[in-house]
């Protein structure tokens, strides 16, 4: 898929920033324009696939850039932004052939999703999901890029589930993607045109999470001025994704457990429990099944959300996957920073695919991120990840025999390290803590008594 190019239109600079800040990191290249003027300008000069503009706007508003998108390019689709006092222009502008609006304050989900809409609408897609042997494609350019059996098995198989309303718990690591999995159920559910209200429960404050949660009613504790309207209200009729959910409190998981039985929510201070009607999917990177032994996750929550469990495996268990995603970053980072790097050396990959990637998916993104960034030229070698240390993974334990001799397990030592790190004694060396002299002088011992 070509990379999507978007003309923003503003007259607030945070707002052109902020928007320039959310398409960039999902992949699109954003030009911004401070006024309709400009905007039409740049427009005529230059081919944009998608535009976003706000309505209210001095000299020129949305309704006339609109206006005059369509008579230059009447297939390019224009999201507009709207207040909510405006609402009833962007039911106009729609009439007038705006391909969607957003109503401010907005979530970046909400932006990713008015975005992903025109793409297809860009592209000449009909309206449905996309999923391929390589790439599950998400909201713009988001991908799970993968040629891995089991992670191609469980998002085909979190597609399969994606239309039905069961809960879906989903295991990993940090880092592994299981946002983005969280995310492919989504858009491919019949809510996907829905809210998907995401919440970290690890960011929750004690005190104020179930306000946050399940909303309050105007005057229901000290300093609660007005309604407040919870995540789940939010959430109605669409999903919510519960993060680190090991972490709530386990208070909080009674109500949560509640909810999930019911299908209901109590506002604090509220006289009578509300219905709701959305699709709850929960993250956790550590083992629930562990923590309800310890006792800091509640045994029966746990199983009302292990209804669907999908397990994400590490990228130190599919090594196979690291080629493919270092040359995914490679592109989106070089594009996005201007820089001209087109190509990985075999060199860098071989030793991408030693490390060992505790931080899994992330801190690989993050080391390509930075290799850009920092390097020179067109190809992206060795020097340019600063790695910290060569931490290799996969090896193989030296066998332990009864009467194996000190100096013969040195010797086996020192050839596995060597075989580990391709030969390069200057790394064997510093894994082994010795000198580069000190190694040479055991090589050329153990070739002597060969």
């Amino acid at each position: 898929m070509q990379e999507q190019s978007i003309l923003v239109v503003d007259d607030e600079p945070e707002m052109r920033v902020a928007l320039t800040h959310a398409l960039s990191r999902s992949g699109y290249s954003v030009e911004t324009a401070s006024n309709g003027l400009e905007g039409l300008s740049k427009f005529k000069k230059k081919d944009f696939n998608i535009v976003i503009t706000d309505i209210k706007m001095p000299e020129m508003t949305g309704m006339e850039v609109l206006e005059g998108i369509k008579s230059i390019s009447p297939q390019v689709p224009v999201i507009m932004i709207t207040a909510f006092g405006t609402i009833n222009k962007a039911v106009e502008a729609m009439k007038e052939g705006a391909s969607d609006y957003i109503l401010k304050p907005f979530s970046s989900e909400t932006l990713e999703a008015a975005v992903r809409k025109a793409c297809k609408i860009a592209d000449g897609q009909p309206h449905g999901k996309l999923l391929d042997v390589h790439s599950c494609r998400l909201s713009g350019a988001k991908k799970i890029i993968t040629q891995d059996s089991e992670l191609i098995k469980i998002s085909n198989l979190a597609k399969n589930v994606a239309p039905s309303n069961a809960t879906v718990l989903i295991l990993g690591e940090s880092g592994t993607g299981k946002e983005l999995l969280a995310s492919l159920i989504h858009q491919n559910s019949e809510r996907s045109e829905r809210p998907y209200v995401a919440v970290n429960c690890a960011a929750l404050p004690e005190s104020l999470a179930e306000s946050e949660l399940f909303g309050h009613e105007k005057g229901s504790f000290t300093g609660a001025e007005s309604r407040k309207i919870g995540k789940f209200e939010l959430g109605n009729y669409g999903t919510i994704l519960l993060d680190e959910i090991s972490e709530m409190a386990m208070t909080l998981q009674a109500k949560l457990l509640r909810v999930l039985q019911e299908r209901e929510i109590d506002r604090i201070g509220g006289n009578k429990p509300i219905p709701i009607d959305v699709r709850i999917i929960a993250i956790s990177n550590i083992d629930l099944k562990k923590a309800v032994k310890q006792g800091t996750f509640r045994q029966d929550l746990f199983y009302r959300l292990n209804v669907i469990p999908l397990t994400i495996p590490a990228l130190r268990k599919r090594k196979g996957d690291i080629p493919l995603l270092a040359n995914h970053f490679l592109k989106k980072f070089s594009i996005g920073n201007d820089k001209e790097m087109k190509r990985i050396s075999e060199q860098t990959i071989s030793l991408l695919q030693k490390y060992d990637w505790n931080g899994n998916v992330r801190e690989l993104e993050n080391t390509i991120e930075r290799a850009v960034l920092l390097g020179s030229g067109e190809v992206l070698l060795p020097k340019h990840l600063f790695l910290e240390e060569p931490e290799v993974s996969g090896q193989q334990p030296i066998p332990i025999k009864v009467g194996l001799s000190l100096k013969e397990m040195e010797r086996q030592l020192i050839f596995q390290t060597l075989k580990e790190v391709n030969d390069n004694r200057t790394h064997a060396a510093k894994l082994l803590g010795i000198s580069i002299r000190t190694l040479r002088n055991k090589l050329r011992e153990y070739k002597d008594n060969a």
